[in-house]
């Protein structure tokens, strides 16, 4: 490896780990705007996501510049590879977060109404499956990845309950439907950016142990369209 990759290397890895901070903080802020009905918050992640979106792009012009420049190899190219592929899958995560910062709106402005299933715990579970998968990114560690890969099916069994506890409340309650809907909408965006999370794991183990682990470790199905 010469000076000037190593350079261009360590300038990427800086920038990738930079993207996942202000990611990670965005989703922390869109979160507490939901349970602490904070439309300031919100806000604060609507608001930042272009610069989300500069930094996605910076990261993969820099990574196809080196793909351009300095053709790696082996162990180098896979690294290259996998910052490619896990900068689209932060950038994702921080659209989602935009989405839950737009349901906590929306929710903030009606009267507060009891969620009928237990989303404080989904969004403990889905926040800490995003930190641990950045985690393992910044620490270069496949034994966190593998962690998050199994914990993305507690995320799905809690969307697939609140889907059919909302259902049955809609039912009983049908003046309470828009806002059932945003509570659903949440569990939604919090069921696909943990399938993100677990993308990010497995570009993780790729990236250390040239494994392709996407069809090997199976995962439950998650309800609804795939994103």
């Amino acid at each position: 490896m010469t000076k000037h990759f190593q350079s261009e290397i360590e300038k990427l890895k800086k920038r990738i780990l930079l993207l996942a901070a202000m990611v990670e903080e965005n989703l922390q802020k869109a979160v507490k705007a939901v349970t602490e009905r904070e439309i300031d918050l919100a806000n604060q992640v609507i608001d930042s996501d272009p610069e989300v979106d500069l930094q996605e792009v910076e990261v993969e012009e820099d990574c196809l510049k080196i793909l351009a420049l300095h053709q790696p190899v082996a162990a180098d190219l896979r690294y290259v590879v996998a910052i490619l592929k896990i900068n689209n899958d932060l950038e994702r995560i921080a659209d989602l977060a935009v989405n839950i910062a737009e349901r906590a709106k929306a929710l903030a402005a009606r009267q507060a109404v009891a969620v009928p299933f237990d989303m404080s715990s989904m969004l403990a579970a889905t926040v800490g499956l995003v930190h641990k998968s950045v985690d393992a990114l910044v620490k270069e560690a496949p034994d966190l990845a593998h962690q998050v890969i199994v914990e993305d099916d507690t995320i799905d069994d809690f969307h697939r309950t609140a889907y059919r506890t909302v259902q049955d409340h809609i039912a009983e309650n049908p003046k309470e439907v828009e806002i059932m809907i945003n509570f659903l909408s949440v569990s939604r965006n919090l069921e696909r950016i943990a399938d993100h999370a677990t993308n990010i794991a497995e570009d993780v183990i790729y990236m250390i142990e040239g494994e392709i682990v996407r069809h090997s470790m199976s995962r439950n199905g998650t309800f609804g369209d795939n994103e």
